[in-house]
């Protein structure tokens, strides 16, 4: 008994911090009366400067980050797209006893609403909180979307993958609300809010709209985590009825997993949306069917601003050796230019890096070619229009 109460307590005490503090559970702080079914959830807010160009904040990130981000920089410059670069460093500093990113950082994605980040580089089992993690909670991004779509020139043992996730970015198993009971015993908290599983929910029929797919479908493992993916799962059977226009129905992450990796096709259809950690995985799983994490685009969503990022690693072993694939730096960045309405830029990139690919001429090692980096980059540029 006074083991189950030593724990029991802790997590009763954990749960009113959670409750109490923005930092833990960011979609405690939205409004309960907004309308996001009739308000585009995450809609880019920003404006052209008087040069007629749109300001990007630039987080270059760590290790091969510079050199990817570089090749990002010339590819735009060579298509003329109507952006200016604003780079800021997002190395953490201490403040009042707490790590946080640093207050030029935190202004200039505020007043840009967007920004374009490279791989940062994140401590195992110790260190600073992760900033992937503590860029999520300062600007509330509360959706991850992640694309994966076969390339043509690039063959994997799938092919025609094309299939969108959408993961709830800011609570579940990524709450970060976790401690040590007694030596020997830690645990960890799984938060779930119906105003966060609402939001995002929302998001992704908005997106499934958007993109044109008439079937969304919630990954869940309800069968055992009965309240907190219970939440979840009935809060999604609620929001489907405002969309009665999209198909709706959900499936057990075991099973999607086994079916994905048998057939990923029957996928293409569809939006999935799913809480924190099951998104974190499948997408990458996901990555793995069409060749990896240098070949996936990423996008976090929030109300006020959004961040696109390459979701592969710093790979400190070969920075600056010129090494490096930019292809999921770019492919986010066309992300980024189809969130803020610069279409025919994006589209014109984009056929530029698949034409290139394709050709297998001038590709990185990863790709099964020799080219440097800039070599890559500069094959793109040649095959802009």
């Amino acid at each position: 008994m006074l083991a189950a109460r030593s724990v029991a307590i802790p997590a009763r005490q954990c749960l009113r911090r959670a409750n109490g503090a923005s930092r833990w559970a960011p979609a405690l702080m939205q409004s309960q009366t907004r309308s996001y079914a009739q308000d585009r959830v995450g809609g880019f807010k920003g404006k052209k400067g008087s040069d007629g160009k749109y300001t990007v904040t630039l987080i270059e990130g760590d290790g091969i980050g510079p050199e990817i981000s570089q090749s990002v920089k010339d590819i735009y410059s060579a298509a003329n797209v109507p952006i200016k670069w604003e780079t800021v460093d997002v190395t953490p500093r201490l403040k009042d006893g707490k790590t946080v990113i640093p207050d030029e950082a935190i202004e200039s994605v505020n007043k840009n609403y967007v920004a374009l980040k490279g791989p940062l580089a994140t401590p195992v089992g110790k260190g600073h909180v992760s900033l992937n993690l503590t860029l999520r909670r300062t600007f509330n991004l509360f959706a991850n979307v992640r694309p994966c779509r076969s390339i043509v020139g690039f063959k994997t043992p799938y092919d025609n993958v094309d299939t969108v996730l959408i993961r709830e970015n800011t609570e579940g198993e990524y709450s970060g609300i976790e401690h040590v009971v007694v030596d020997g015993v830690v645990q960890s908290i799984k938060l779930i809010t119906r105003d966060a599983c609402e939001r995002v929910l929302r998001f992704a029929f908005q997106h499934a709209d958007a993109i044109g797919r008439k079937k969304v479908r919630a990954v869940h493992k309800a069968t055992i985590m009965k309240m907190s993916d219970g939440l979840f799962l009935r809060t999604a059977h609620d929001v489907a009825k405002e969309f009665p226009h999209i198909e709706f129905d959900a499936e057990l992450l075991d099973n999607t997993c086994l079916k994905m990796v048998t057939d990923p096709t029957p996928y293409n259809d569809k939006v999935l949306v799913m809480p924190n950690l099951y998104g974190d995985i499948l997408s990458d799983m996901c990555a793995g069917l069409i060749g990896g994490l240098g070949l996936t685009p990423s996008g976090n969503i929030g109300d006020e601003c959004s961040i696109f990022e390459a979701v592969h690693g710093s790979a400190p072993d070969i920075a600056g050796k010129q090494l490096a694939n930019p292809t999921a730096l770019l492919l986010s960045s066309i992300m980024m230019l189809q969130h803020m309405g610069l279409n025919e830029y994006a589209e014109n990139i984009q056929q530029a890096i698949f034409k290139t690919i394709a050709e297998g001429k001038t590709i990185t090692g990863d790709l099964g070619g020799s080219a440097k980096t800039y070599e890559y980059a500069d094959a793109v540029i040649k095959a802009l229009k």
